[in-house]
């Protein structure tokens, strides 16, 4: 096996961090094309978070004064037919796929083994602390995901079984309610934003069983995005952090939480230095979202949207690659009126610059539902303002998987013969009822039809295919073969160097693609 394997027990929610954080600091960010690693981020501007001070930088203080509100949290679950101790989170998708680790339990405590009429069961361990006196605990998601009962083991050894109030699989946070025949000691949220590369912060957990467990280190970096979904935001930090410490917190040295410790790299398993810990100012608003109506509540703005490269931005006459370029509006969501539109670039929203792409997500999803925002968009070169009422997330989810719509079937019919013409590598004709037959083109999809694509043209490279329909080239709408050749030209003509074309898929998803036309 591997050194870089990973030891799963059993799969769990895929880490979703950050979803609602939404940081006042000015952050640069030099990504790796492609996601092929981790960005390299910096915080340029932050303010130091005051400390308490000890005799020798003792951290004893506030450990003494934290340590009683983290408690071990303790899950039993019905063990997974066929599974395996290899397995990624990431299902594949990312660079750190073979070694990302998960380290809640992952490897579980099994039980003693049972008789045969009894269905097998798991233990497994996780971390987690009070946030309120009547025994409101948070964790991750991942440490109580598809337990058949829970329990909390508090820092002086008192065992409660524990009720889940609410859970969020996008942030991985979960938040459990105990009885206690006392008010509980708690912990309080810190701001995470604050935060500077280089502060101290303390982790306590549960790691490998050993309850209670402190580890001090630093903050390594702040705003890391691990490609593990739409929010990520994460807190690095090289506090050791192994399996068990997932759902703990993370302290300042003011013995606030900052972070939630949810996920590690690590090629053996335990801690090598590289943590990473959900943001307080993300975890906050959700947890009180979850402990107020037992599920999350955001903000949604009802488009689909992709990356403003160079490219792009070059193509629609921007001076700086910046924003999230409009790639669809969904259909019955909040901007389906024309508010905003397909090829529209966002640059800021509620007053909030839009950096880049992952910017977005963020903040709308931080946003009351209902909530009238300004949006500053860039529509074909003009800066313009428009207002925006904001839906709800959960609701639009569910419109969104109901609207793809039937790709139809390629039945391998002969088309007829229709007008083609060449351009950019690729071959393109009428989109008519045969060539809808053909590529299995939804009936509401219009534009113009490519038939082939050249190998090793502009339009290979950047990954076009054969039954994707051209609707727009710089957002201007076309309909025959002709419309797109007479495009082309002129573009060349005005001295562009790149064309920008919105293509459908066979199911009428949209996207944005650049093809030089060297």
């Amino acid at each position: 096996m591997s050194p870089f394997s990973i030891l799963r027990r059993h799969r769990v929610a895929a880490l979703l961090g950050a979803a609602l954080i939404i940081s006042p600091v000015v952050v640069s960010f030099a990504q790796n094309p492609g996601n092929a690693g981790l960005s390299n981020v910096v915080a340029t501007t932050q303010t130091p978070v005051a400390g308490i001070t000890a005799p020798n930088g003792s951290f004893a203080p506030v450990v003494a004064t934290t340590k009683p509100a983290v408690v071990t949290v303790t899950t039993v679950m019905k063990a997974q037919p066929g599974a395996t101790d290899d397995g990624s989170p990431f299902d594949g998708n990312s660079p750190f796929d073979q070694y990302f680790q998960q380290f809640f339990g992952d490897q579980g405590i099994p039980m003693p083994k049972t008789p045969p009429q009894q269905a097998p069961r798991q233990e497994a361990l996780g971390s987690g602390f009070i946030v309120g006196s009547d025994g409101t605990i948070v964790t991750n998601n991942h440490v109580i995901d598809g337990a058949t009962s829970t329990k909390v083991t508090l820092d002086d050894g008192t065992e409660l079984p524990a009720k889940l109030v609410g859970h969020d699989a996008k942030n991985d946070l979960a938040v459990l309610k105990v009885k206690a025949s006392k008010p509980l000691p708690t912990v309080k949220w810190g701001d995470s934003d604050k935060l500077m590369t280089g502060d101290q912060v303390l982790a306590i957990g549960n790691p490998f069983g050993l309850g209670g467990t402190v580890t001090v280190g630093i903050v390594s970096a702040r705003n890391r995005d691990i490609n593990s979904g739409p929010y990520d935001d994460f807190i690095q930090t090289d506090a050791a952090i192994n399996r068990g410490n997932s759902g703990g917190p993370l302290f300042n040295s003011s013995g606030e939480v900052i972070g939630i410790n949810t996920a590690i790299i690590s090629p053996s398993g335990g801690s090598i230095g590289i943590g990473f810990s959900i943001p307080s100012q993300l975890a906050a608003g959700v947890v009180d979202q979850l402990r107020q109506f037992g599920e999350t509540r955001r903000g949604w703005l009802g488009v689909r949207i992709q990356p403003v490269t160079d490219d792009i931005a070059e193509s629609l006459g921007m001076a700086t690659a910046k924003g999230a370029l409009v790639a669809g509006v969904i259909k019955g969501g909040p901007v389906d009126n024309g508010t905003v539109q397909a090829g529209d670039v966002i640059i800021k929203f509620d007053g909030k610059d839009i950096h880049e792409m992952r910017d977005l997500p963020r903040v709308v999803a931080e946003s009351p539902v209902g909530k009238a925002v300004d949006v500053v968009i860039v529509r074909k070169g003009v800066e313009q303002t428009v207002k925006v009422t904001l839906g709800r997330l959960e609701d639009g989810e569910k419109l969104a998987s109901g609207e793809n719509g039937s790709t139809g079937e390629d039945k391998g019919d002969k088309a007829a013969p229709v007008s083609t013409a060449s351009v950019l590598g690729m071959t393109v004709g009428e989109l008519n009822e045969q060539t809808r037959q053909k590529f299995g083109i939804a009936a509401d999809v219009s534009g113009v039809v490519i038939t082939d694509v050249a190998k090793d043209s502009a339009a290979a490279e950047r990954g076009i295919q054969p039954g994707e329909v051209i609707t727009e080239i710089a957002q201007e709408s076309v309909g025959t073969p002709k419309d797109v050749m007479d495009r082309i030209g002129a573009l060349k003509e005005q001295g562009r160097k790149n064309a920008l074309l919105m293509l459908a898929s066979k199911s009428g998803e949209l996207r944005f693609v650049t093809i030089r036309m060297d």
